[in-house]
């Protein structure tokens, strides 16, 4: 008997300040990857799918991303902004 499956793993990048694209308001967003493993015995071996996405934290959009987007935006959560907001995507 073999038991096979899969897991997904829930990974918070970076949290940025950007306007929101449902709610229109500047507020933080949390960066997040989530990944998806095939496991054989409860252990995961390798990932079938990466998907990226920001959700605002004051009305609870979310938006995904590609992972170019996601590595931009990753960029700009380690540079010092001085204050600005951006739309997730520019």
């Amino acid at each position: 008997m073999i038991i096979f499956g899969t897991k997904g793993y829930l990974y918070q990048l970076a949290v940025l300040t950007l306007v929101c694209g449902h709610c229109g308001n500047p507020s933080a967003h949390t960066l997040r990857k989530r990944v998806t493993k095939f496991t054989l015995f409860f252990v995961p071996l390798f990932p079938i799918s990466t998907k990226y996405a920001t959700q605002c934290t004051f009305c609870g959009a979310e938006q995904r991303l590609t992972a170019p987007q996601a590595e931009q935006l990753q960029v700009q959560a380690a540079a010092p902004s001085g204050g600005q907001t951006v739309r997730p995507g520019e």
